[in-house]
């Protein structure tokens, strides 16, 4: 995307500024990610310092948070199981399945069971429906078998 010369990835940076330290523009991105093995999504932003090397050629740095970081466009791992089977989208991909979903963080909702597991429910009341739980990998198990 932003390391291949002369290619679009459709992906517009944000804003471009400079870094004082060394004169490299930098340029903001933010990318979503899928684990295709334990189906954990996040989604990261970058800053990208774009640099020529003496011989003239084009290279880029990310940094996030202020800590240098290889590129995650090369090969990304997942955060959650470490595996290397990792789809790679535009931002917001990930926070707008989670709101359609009516998702909200796992904390939350894991605390919120804990409470209602200790309350009784009222007699005659339906039991109580916990949300609908899947993982992207539950998907694929059909196609994994097929030769």
């Amino acid at each position: 995307m932003s390391e291949i010369a002369g290619t679009s990835s459709g992906v517009r940076p944000i804003a471009h500024t400079t870094n004082d330290a060394t004169d490299a523009e930098v340029a903001h991105e933010a990318y979503a990610f899928a684990c295709m093995k334990c189906g954990h999504g996040w989604e990261q932003s970058y800053d990208i310092e774009h640099h020529v090397d003496a011989e003239g050629r084009a290279f880029v740095i990310y940094f996030t948070d202020g800590m240098r970081v290889r590129s995650p466009l090369t090969s990304p791992n997942c955060h959650n199981c470490g595996a290397d089977l990792v789809r790679i989208m535009r931002s917001g991909q990930v926070s707008t399945a989670l709101r359609s979903l009516g998702g909200e963080p796992r904390r939350r909702a894991r605390r919120a069971d804990a409470e209602a597991s200790d309350a009784t429910p009222a007699p005659g009341a339906p039991p109580a429906r916990r949300g609908h739980h899947w993982h992207l990998s539950d998907l694929l198990h059909p196609f994994q078998s097929r030769k």
